[in-house]
């Protein structure tokens, strides 16, 4: 059985997180992100890899939104996985880059809202978020009638 650890994500883990979104887009759980976004923004990405490094079963990125504000975003556990806590880890990874950074506001949109819930985000108005976020949005299938749920933490 293998064993998996965090750690940021590389060049070369590309595909297999594209992979990990797409299969989650496809459930309606997440957006799709293109290899060109992927690319662009590997360095926001935390990764569950393998200790062989052959495999990546999960993903969760830190997008720095303004001076004081970051997103959670591409949360992903392969089925596989989940259930086991990986998920928390990887939110964890990303809120402790995020106060090394010195960002202390960070939010989320989610159809997951007991997880974050759990984790200390609390539910909040979409409005409460500046504009600036809303740019991926008008990419999204469901624009403007998002049904996604804002959650929001201070650390």
């Amino acid at each position: 059985m293998a064993e998996y650890f965090l750690r940021k994500a590389r060049i070369e883990d590309v595909k297999a997180i594209h992979a990990l979104l797409m299969d989650s887009a496809r459930g309606e759980l997440l957006l799709p992100r293109s290899f060109t976004q992927l690319y662009s923004h590997l360095r926001d990405f935390y990764v569950l890899a393998s200790r062989e490094g052959k495999e990546v079963k999960g993903c969760c990125a830190l997008s720095l939104c303004w001076e004081n504000l970051a997103e959670i975003r591409s949360l992903v556990v392969h089925k596989d996985l989940q259930k086991q806590g990986w998920g928390r880890k990887l939110v964890e990874a990303c809120l402790s880059e995020a106060v090394t950074l010195g960002v202390y506001k960070v939010f989320t949109l989610t159809y997951q809202s007991e997880f974050f819930s759990k984790m200390g985000f609390e539910v909040v108005s979409k409005d409460e978020l500046p504009q600036k976020v809303w740019a991926d949005c008008i990419h999204c299938p469901k624009f403007p009638e998002c049904d996604e749920i804002a959650m929001k933490m201070e650390l």
